[in-house]
């Protein structure tokens, strides 16, 4: 299952991430926002995060005007690895040399075919383990030491 939350900066590209995700038959939890009024990112920042760090969810999309403060909110949260791309390279990499499980977007910085072509590409990437599960190590110890 995916988790998918926005503000209302990023309340029509989540819609249509939400129908690509539809369309390859997979699971979606929305946890909102339901439309455009304004609301505080880091409310539904903090609940697909949330889903993601507990393994209530295996992965999230998040989006806010830029993806910078969803971004931001969502690596607060232990074994949340939120990765904020803008082009569908970024989504790869974010995947295979990062094992991303948030993926981050900008509602006003890309359209909807780059969205859906991102979400698509990071969906189909492969962690590629390696040099890169080393890394990652590195992070869970940090994190480990910060969240004691």
């Amino acid at each position: 299952m995916i988790v998918i939350g926005s503000d209302h900066g990023g309340f029509e590209l989540k819609e249509a991430v939400k129908a690509l995700l539809f369309e390859r038959s997979i699971a979606v939890e929305d946890l909102g926002t339901d439309n455009g009024n304004s609301v505080d990112y880091p409310d539904f920042g903090e609940r697909v995060a949330r889903k993601v760090s507990t393994g209530e969810a295996e992965k999230g999309v998040l989006v806010c005007g830029t993806g910078i403060g969803m971004s931001i909110v969502a690596n607060k949260f232990p074994r949340v690895r939120a990765a904020l791309a803008a082009d569908p390279y970024m989504a790869k990499m974010a995947k295979q040399h990062n094992n991303a499980n948030i993926l981050v977007l900008g509602g006003r910085v890309i359209d909807e075919n780059e969205a859906r072509e991102m979400v698509a590409t990071w969906l189909d990437a492969e962690f590629e383990g390696g040099r890169h599960q080393s890394r990652l190590d590195k992070i869970s110890v940090l994190e480990r030491e910060l969240y004691k």
